[in-house]
């Protein structure tokens, strides 16, 4: 890999002065209550809602990640970026419920739908759940970033980036992540577009690319008979994790309830769903460059989750290579940001404030702040175990999701469609769903220690897409079994909560909401991502 030279790290200089400049901008205004810290006063546009719902996805773990997939002959999995129409799902499906019943988190939500249990147990999974895959994932992601950009010692990288983006998200709330998650937005889009366009030109365009590495290695649609990634489970197992995290997620549904209303949150998922599609072009396609040009011998890298690194050194002029760099610990920052800030959220209202309702609002502020250095601290100690799982950083972190997601998808859907389901329902597919998944978590971590052929090697040993789908299902037949056992939740308590108990009045209201131009838009979306998922298969190619 090349070094930055003078001007790079100028135009990385330049950079962290305006990204500080707007975080200092916001610290100054002072945050008066939990709803100015935590929602930024519920008074956000739908551009800067959007922005920050995808630079809160993008972290650098999806850069390094995702451009290692395309490095590494792990097509299938570009479906976890086609999830525009999931997106979408949360701005027509999710947000008007979220929004009327007036609350901050996703736990808050289903004490009103259900009761306090399955607030506390939602609180409690969300915040492992975060320091398993997000806080631990992107800290690592930022270590091999920072150390190949900077060609400083890993450790020293990580834990540097992790303080500088604490400090401006403890001390701003969310207010400065949402601003400064729009800057760094547009530093990445530019900068890896860029990168794109130029690893098209040195390999020779699309059409050598595709000879270089073969028609078939673009299809992301394999037999079920596929021992890795079968195309149904797949879908399943890829459909339920989307769900989870952009529908029911807090790090992403926070972003929507900062909106000043629900047209502006609405309007907000859908621009986040087309800037959702850009992944694929951006991150995925310069790994399968980077291969290219490997096998053409004008590139070399060792691991795949190296071509992005490797690509951007050696391709980007002077200058350039300083503003993609830039776009990289942009990426980091703002995913790190996004997670500290909805940990603190999640920890002080849901736990510190139901365990110390007297408290004052600056308090509730004061705790949210302590409670960030905590998650990051054990974000850190988790990521030797990171390496133990999966030999791809991105295949890692799906694989965790398809052991946390499919309780609480099940659950959330379930509280919106089906009015029949209760809160002993609930809380029997929270807890019995966390119990399934963390012990197949472990019994993976632990597999080479089994004998083979043995119960629990063939238990570890199951495909992680093929065990998500039966689990989601599992978890559908919990949460529907345990709840014919007990009374239907009364029509008083499902209030506007489900579709089945919406009025009039609050419907019409949710009708002025939209226009004709979303709609357009909405399907606009969804006509891509059919055209991508028939573009990237053995059929047109």
């Amino acid at each position: 890999m090349k070094g930055l030279d003078t001007l790079d790290w100028v135009v990385i200089t330049g950079y962290f002065i305006v990204l500080l400049g707007v975080a200092w901008w916001v610290i100054r205004q002072k945050q008066k209550d939990t709803e100015d810290y935590f929602l930024a006063g519920r008074n956000i546009g739908w551009f800067v809602v959007g922005a920050s719902i995808f630079a809160s996805n993008i972290g650098s773990e999806h850069v390094v990640g995702l451009a290692g997939n395309g490095a590494g002959d792990k097509m299938p999995l570009l479906i976890y970026e086609l999830h525009a129409w999931l997106v979408l799902m949360l701005g027509w499906v999710f947000l008007p419920f979220y929004a009327r019943s007036g609350v901050f988190t996703m736990p808050e939500f289903l004490e009103k739908r259900f009761d306090a249990r399955s607030r506390w147990v939602l609180s409690i999974v969300s915040l492992i759940a975060y320091i398993l895959t997000k806080v631990s994932v992107t800290i690592y992601a930022g270590g091999v970033v920072v150390s190949a950009l900077l060609g400083i010692p890993f450790w020293i990288g990580a834990v540097a980036t992790v303080v500088l983006t604490g400090l401006y998200t403890v001390l701003g709330g969310m207010r400065a992540v949402v601003y400064t998650e729009t800057i760094q937005a547009i530093v990445l889009v530019l900068g890896a577009g860029i990168l794109t366009f130029l690893g098209l030109d040195a390999v020779g365009g699309w059409g050598e690319l595709k000879e270089t590495v073969g028609a078939d290695y673009f299809n992301m649609w394999r037999p079920n008979s596929d021992p890795d990634y079968p195309w149904l489970p797949l879908f399943i197992t890829s459909t339920v994790v989307g769900i989870w995290y952009w529908c029911t997620d807090q790090v992403i549904v926070q972003r929507v309830l900062t909106a000043k209303n629900i047209k502006e949150g609405r309007r907000g998922s859908i621009f986040g769903a087309l800037l959702k599609l850009m992944p694929v072009f951006l991150f995925l396609i310069p790994g399968v460059i980077a291969l290219g040009l490997k096998m053409q011998g004008k590139l070399d890298w060792d691991s795949p989750d190296q071509a992005f690194p490797v690509l951007m050194s050696n391709l980007m002029p002077s200058g350039m290579r300083g503003l993609v760099a830039a776009g990289l610990l942009a990426a980091l920052m703002s995913s790190l940001a996004s997670v500290f800030n909805s940990c603190s959220t999640l920890f002080t209202l849901d736990i510190y404030k139901k365990l110390k309702p007297e408290k004052p609002e600056e308090e509730l502020v004061r705790t949210g702040r302590i409670a960030t250095f905590f998650v990051v601290g054990l974000g850190l100690l988790w990521i030797p175990i990171i390496t133990t799982l999966s030999d791809g950083l991105y295949e890692y972190l799906q694989n965790v999701q398809a052991y946390i997601s499919p309780p609480i998808a099940a659950v959330f859907l379930l509280g919106i469609f089906y009015k029949r389901i209760n809160a002993n329902g609930a809380i029997a597919t929270l807890i019995g769903g966390f119990i399934i998944g963390f012990s197949k978590l472990t019994l993976e971590i632990l597999k080479s220690s089994f004998a083979e052929g043995s119960f629990l090697f063939m238990l570890a040993d199951i495909n992680w897409l093929v065990f998500g789908a039966y689990f989601f299902a599992m978890c559908i037949a919990i949460a529907i079994g345990v709840s014919m056992f007990y009374p239907a939740p009364s029509q008083r308590q499902l209030a506007g909560l489900t579709f089945g108990t919406v009025t009039e009045k609050q419907k019409a209201e949710n009708k002025n909401s939209y226009t004709i131009w979303d709609i357009i838009a909405s399907v606009g979306v969804v006509l891509i991502v059919i055209y991508i998922m028939v573009s990237f298969s053995t059929l047109s190619l």
